[in-house]
C-alpha cells in the first residue's frame, strides 16, 4: 500500500488514501478511507541514550567532479557517555560528500571499545546542511541529522542491534559530537 504523506493523529490528511485494502477475509474492497496516520499509526517517540565525541583530523580531498567532491575526514579518538561508555578507536574515518547544492552527505565508519572491554561497530550516515536563513561553514549548519547503525557480539550489548537510532549531530573545532536517540514504539 502506498501512502503519500503521513500526518500527526488526529490532523485529517490531505490526500488521505482512498483505495483498495486487504480485508480479514483477504478479500479487496475499495470502500475504505483512512489517513496515513491512521495508516501508520501513531508518531514513534525518541529517547535519549548516549553522546558520541568524535576527534577528527582536517579533511584529505580524495576526488572532485563539477560542484561536488569527496573528503575523507580521518576519525583519531574520542568518548562515549551515558548509557553506552568507552571510547571512540582512532583509525575509523568519515567519508563526506560536499554537494552542489551546498549539504553535505556523510558515512562513517569507526569503532566504540566499551568501559567493559567490549567492541560495538558503527556505520552512521547523514546529511549536514543549512537551515532557511543560515550561512557559514559547516559550524554553522544548524541542520545535522543521521543514522546510526551499531554491531556487537556483546550479549549485553544486543539493545544496540535491535533497535532503530537516530542523531543529532554538531560540528566543532577539531571534533564532532553526536547525542544518540533510540526510537521507541
Amino acid at each position: 500500500m502506498l501512502v503519500s504523506r503521513i500526518t500527526s493523529p488526529g490532523v485529517p490528511a490531505a490526500g488521505a488514501y482512498s483505495g483498495p485494502e486487504l480485508t480479514k477475509d483477504n478479500a479487496m474492497t475499495s470502500t475504505s478511507t483512512r489517513t496515513a496516520a491512521a495508516v501508520a499509526g501513531p508518531v514513534p517517540a525518541l529517547r535519549y541514550a548516549f553522546t558520541i565525541v568524535a576527534r577528527v583530523d582536517p579533511y584529505i580531498p580524495l576526488m572532485g567532479r563539477a560542484a561536488e567532491q569527496l573528503e575523507l575526514i580521518p576519525i583519531t579518538g574520542g568518548h562515549v557517555s551515558g548509557e553506552l561508555a568507552g571510547d571512540v578507536v582512532a583509525g575509523g574515518a568519515d567519508w563526506c560528500t560536499a554537494r552542489a547544492d551546498d549539504a553535505f552527505q556523510v558515512e562513517a565508519r569507526y569503532g566504540i571499545r566499551t568501559q567493559d572491554g567490549h567492541y560495538v561497530d558503527v556505520v552512521n550516515t547523514g546529511i549536514l546542511r543549512h537551515l532557511d536563513g543560515e550561512t557559514g561553514d559547516s559550524q554553522h549548519m544548524g541542520y545535522f541529522m543521521t543514522s546510526p547503525v551499531f554491531r556487537t557480539a556483546a550479549p549485553e550489548l544486543q539493545w544496540l542491534t535491535r533497535s532503530a537510532f537516530v542523531g543529532r549531530a554538531r560540528v566543532f573545532d577539531g571534533n564532532t559530537s553526536i547525542d544518540v536517540y533510540e526510537i521507541t514504539a
